[in-house]
């Protein structure tokens, strides 16, 4: 079998046998007039014929190149297409999810082999960012949110609500400055979690009626919340966890809830996607088993481990 001539040689020949021009040729590539110049040429030393006939500033073909040209046009389309058939299967079995990366690691990650083994034909891919996606321009299927459920042109699907409590390993109950009621937080570390998440003591604090000096404790500050979970679970101090966050935990006995007060929030986690491809088989999938996911695992509830009075 005769060896195949570069390449690089023949997408530089198609693009500047269609403009008759390697200038334009060079733009189309992103590469320079001299490169497509040395690569013509190159092709032309491995095909052992000329290609084009340069005059006055003028490109035009040989009865060779004109000859070629068509099997080669022919060729670089079936390649686009193929190209395009393998992109439009894998976006068709590929969901695309984005969320936070605290949520994804706390309640998604450890439910998502049971979508997979329902669906094995959907690949999932999970994406974090704090910042609010853009369907359009970054590829996005899916995003779980956190919100008041009201995004334009958004299909908004309600997962779960949330409370705030605070946690804390059960070595603290009964180390050296036992945790028995809330002024007992005075001889801890106060945990916090960036994000809009700073404000979550001073809030829980002031629900449950305790004073706001208490914040005046030494504290250790996570930018993401499931970091702060995890400085909770290894004992370094008290955090206000956020239910989505540590019902697992708490159900595992990793963590507890030590005081009786939660303080609900009127904000809560939605799947969103765009109206227009809110209805697409893998969609439509993923929606009804987190949906159903969600409602199945009631956040567990807060068993707290001591009453007030």
């Amino acid at each position: 079998m005769s060896r195949l001539p570069s390449l690089n040689g023949l997408r530089a020949f198609e693009a500047a046998a269609r403009h008759l021009s390697f200038t334009k040729a060079a733009e189309e590539l992103n590469v320079t007039q001299t490169a497509i110049s040395h690569q013509i040429k190159r092709l032309e030393e491995e095909l052992g014929l000329r290609l084009f006939i340069r005059q006055n500033r003028t490109l035009t073909l040989t009865a060779e190149a004109r000859d070629y040209l068509p099997g080669i046009r022919a060729a670089f389309q079936d390649l686009r297409l193929a190209t395009e058939r393998l992109k439009r299967k894998e976006s068709e079995n590929a969901l695309i999810v984005t969320t936070i990366a605290s949520f994804a690691a706390k309640w998604l990650m450890p439910r998502l082999s049971r979508f997979q083994q329902l669906h094995p034909a959907i690949d999932v891919r999970v994406t974090t960012s704090t910042e609010l996606a853009d369907f359009s321009r970054d590829g996005v299927d899916v995003g779980i949110r956190y919100g008041h459920g009201k995004w334009a042109g958004l299909r908004s699907d309600w997962l779960m609500a949330e409370e705030l409590f605070p946690v804390c390993s059960p070595v603290l109950l009964t180390g050296k400055h036992p945790i028995r009621a809330p002024e007992d937080l005075k001889k801890h570390t106060l945990l916090y979690s960036s994000h809009d998440m700073e404000d979550d003591w001073r809030l829980w604090l002031t629900a449950a009626g305790e004073p706001l000096d208490i914040l005046k404790q030494p504290s250790l500050t996570f930018d993401m919340i499931f970091m702060t979970v995890q400085a909770a679970i290894d004992g370094l101090g008290v955090a206000v966890g956020r239910t989505a966050f540590v019902e697992s935990d708490l159900a595992a006995g990793r963590l507890v809830a030590p005081f009786d007060v939660t303080l609900p929030i009127d904000v809560g986690f939605y799947l969103v996607c765009p109206e227009a491809s809110a209805d697409t088989p893998k969609i439509a999938a993923f929606r009804e088993w987190l949906l159903a996911t969600a409602q199945r695992d009631k956040q567990v509830p807060v068993q707290p481990m001591l009453k007030r009075a």
